[in-house]
């Protein structure tokens, strides 16, 4: 009698290579389904289901493809058109363009903020939805999400300071989802002289004698992301107006003006980045631009800061996005890659180094939600939320946006070699994830402004009430409930210490102490509310090793611990 024969799948063994592409980033990722149905209402979620399965699926896949051509082919500047007449425009590559079509029209992530008629939901969706759907998108493409962002923060900032016929004029453009009319935005801060220090901005701006609504703009910026964007933020010095930072204000300034001809300034040249080189950042050089003063005059900064602050949130949510990215490449090559006779998560050491991983990628997703829902109470008018959320953007932009650079950079290396060949996504994450720390503000100066939010916001106490709820909750462990608590004590401790004069030397260890205080109780508190015990596990991994004591000479062994990692892994 003739024995059917083995089935082909039976006799190919698993590659000794794994690769996840072609993944779905969101079926195959349940705590982010989780925890969206904690902090999305149940009729929303079940809504957007379908939406964020087949941008997971794009993200895994499609996405990802037009990603890496992209960036291995950045945007060039055109000077002139082939007739010879100047014509100055940003030349982007197809695969980029397609990834702005699915950015701005099928998945509205510029203008879900702004519009109530976006992805078949009647009413204005809470922040959580943008940042779930970036959160999911920038898995596959970091460079684009910046100009995403600008524009959403460019129409959020002019709906809240710029004049009613500024709104009416370019609202509908800024939050089109047809690329073809979209007004994307940008915002030029950066100068050579002044950087981060916006008081010794030196580009000036003088009445226009032929309409006494407008100005002229005259001056060079040296760091502008999205340079050939329709509208641009732009600080700016009236002449005649005092020096320092009283003497800043905020301008909106067109590409195009009224006949059609370009505003009175040039791209001088395209940067040359180490990561975003899908998205072309460049110099700008105005000379007798024509813009609008958008708010009160002498106050520019205090405005652009809405901007710039809802810009650092979204550096945060970015960030947040790529760890998840190098976490789930790392576990898929763990899993799948055998070594020693064994699988890859199965040795001591790599489940360690996993762990190491995953906790600060885990840590920057809740902080995505908590900041996210808080932000949506803020702009409802809650007093409360406002001083809570001045402390927490800038908590995620400072820590999530560095402990990206060390997790990419650690999660390559699961892959080996093959983690540092750019046929794969790790080189890529690595370079991208640097953007963060740097960006809007870097890392000293956002720490900085989290003392800041200290001394003038009462934001201090506004977190410790907000986190004392969290722990209120029934079902926190009680041991995880106490050592919180005093977790929490000091690092507030810590936070007013650094907030008085002449502790600022103080700044990075307080903001690194209430981040992750802040988001160990806001996990635990995750726990209670349907996302079950892995929550209150990464709670106790991050008081472990980021607010107690540790001996470095010590045998870092116990059987908590050992159980911890084991459930963290099993996801």
């Amino acid at each position: 009698m003739t024995k059917n024969p083995p089935a082909l799948s039976a006799l190919v063994a698993p590659h000794p290579v794994p690769d996840q592409h072609g993944v779905n980033l969101f079926t195959t990722d349940p705590a982010l389904r989780e925890l969206l149905s904690i902090y999305l209402p149940a009729d929303l979620l079940a809504h957007l289901t379908p939406t964020l399965d087949r941008l997971g699926a794009l993200a895994g896949s499609r996405l990802d493809d037009l990603a890496g051509v992209a960036d291995k082919n950045p945007p060039e500047l055109q000077y002139r058109d082939r007739t010879g007449v100047d014509a100055q425009k940003v030349l982007k590559h197809p695969a980029y363009v397609e990834l702005e079509r699915h950015a701005f029209e099928e998945f509205a992530l510029a203008a879900v903020s702004h519009r109530q008629d976006v992805l078949g939901w009647q009413g204005q969706m809470p922040a959580a939805v943008k940042y779930a759907l970036t959160y999911l998108f920038v898995q596959a493409e970091f460079g684009l999400c910046c100009p995403v962002s600008m524009t959403d923060s460019l129409t959020r900032t002019l709906k809240k300071f710029g004049a009613p016929e500024l709104v009416e004029r370019y609202f509908d453009s800024l939050t089109s989802l047809d690329l073809d009319t979209l007004a994307q935005g940008a915002m030029f801060m950066t100068e050579q002289g002044a950087g981060s220090d916006i008081a010794a901005t030196a580009t000036l701006a003088r009445p226009d004698p032929c309409d006494p609504n407008r100005w002229l703009l005259s001056g060079d910026k040296w760091f502008c992301s999205n340079p050939d964007a329709a509208l641009a933020m732009v600080l700016a010095r009236v002449e005649g107006d005092p020096d320092g930072m009283k003497g800043v204000s905020l301008f909106l300034l067109p590409r195009d003006l009224e006949d059609g001809s370009h505003n009175h300034y040039r791209i001088i040249r395209l940067k040359e980045k180490l990561g975003t080189r899908s998205m072309a950042s460049g110099e700008i050089r105005m000379e007798g631009a024509q813009a609008w003063m958008v708010g009160e005059r002498g106050r520019g900064f205090v405005q652009m800061a809405d901007m710039v602050n809802n810009s650092r949130l979204s550096n945060g949510v970015r960030a947040a996005g790529l760890m998840r990215r190098a976490v789930s490449e790392a576990l898929y090559v763990a899993r799948n890659r055998r070594a020693f006779g064994k699988a890859l998560i199965d040795l001591p050491l790599m489940r360690r180094q996993l762990l190491k991983l995953i906790v600060p990628a885990e840590q920057a997703r809740t902080m995505v939600f908590q900041t996210a829902q808080t932000l949506t109470r803020s702009d409802a008018g809650d007093s409360e939320a406002y001083a809570l959320l001045r402390i927490l953007t800038p908590l995620i932009k400072f820590r999530a946006c560095r402990d990206a650079r060390k997790v990419t950079g650690d999660a390559m290396e699961v892959r080996g070699g093959c983690g540092y060949i750019e046929e794969f996504a790790d080189p890529r994450l690595v370079r991208d994830a640097h953007l963060g720390s740097i960006w809007e503000g870097t890392s000293n100066i956002v720490a900085l402004d989290v003392i800041r939010a200290i001394r003038r916001e009462g934001s201090l106490p506004a977190l410790n009430r907000h986190l004392g709820k969290l722990l209120a909750e029934p079902g926190v462990d009680a041991t995880l409930r106490n050592d919180l608590q005093a977790a929490l004590v000091r690092a507030t401790a810590l936070a007013e210490q650094a907030a008085t004069p002449g502790a600022d030397a103080l700044a990075r260890r307080a903001a690194s102490a209430l981040y992750h205080v802040t988001s160990a109780i806001a996990m635990a508190w995750e726990g209670t509310q349907g996302a079950g015990p892995v929550r209150q596990a990464l709670a106790r991994r991050v008081l472990r090793h980021r607010l107690q004591v540790n001996d470095p000479l010590a045998a870092d062994l116990d059987a908590q611990a050992d159980e911890d990692t084991a459930l963290i892994l099993s996801r």
